[in-house]
């Protein structure tokens, strides 16, 4: 997998194809100007994209969730991908402009407030109702955990096929 700072990835828009790789709703909330939202899990599903034709730049918010589809997209036979080095993050930090559309929340936020939500009221539930509820926190902890030791999160795959995110 190849990076690609903001400023070269500047120089070739127009030029390549250039996929925003996050979910549709952060796509909509803030994009660079010229990409199309192909999100991961349509890259991960194997698509047929036309193999030869030139680089793809892939881009995300902060360059990791890029990074990932590339690594996909290279084990399906693509050889000429860069991942946007930082991200959009970047891309804004070396005063380049973006596009601005609706107030959506991130899928990290979105998961964030999901686990906090679950815990909360679980444990509430744990010490008024039946210890039997105290499971629930139990089990997101795991999974914050496995979330933060794999670089995987299952409630933000789950979240980012909810209506809302399409």
């Amino acid at each position: 997998m190849k990076t690609i700072t903001e400023s070269e990835a500047k120089a070739m828009l127009g030029q390549v194809r250039w996929w925003d790789v996050r979910a549709p709703g952060e796509y909509r909330a803030e994009h660079i100007e010229g990409t199309e939202n192909v999100p991961l899990d349509v890259i991960n599903r194997g698509g047929e994209w036309p193999k030869g034709e030139g680089p793809i730049v892939l881009s995300c918010l902060s360059g990791k969730l890029s990074e990932a589809a590339a690594g996909v997209l290279e084990a399906q036979g693509h050889l000429d991908v860069y991942s946007l080095s930082g991200g959009i993050e970047a891309w804004k930090a070396a005063g380049f402009s973006t596009i601005k559309g609706s107030g959506t929340i991130s899928i990290e936020r979105q998961v964030r407030i999901a686990a906090g939500t679950l815990v909360a009221a679980f444990s509430i539930l744990g010490l008024t109702v039946h210890s039997g509820f105290f499971g629930v926190p139990i089990f997101v902890g795991c999974g914050l955990v496995f979330a933060g030791v794999t670089d995987t999160c299952g409630m933000g795959l789950i979240l980012a096929r909810m209506p809302w995110n399409r």
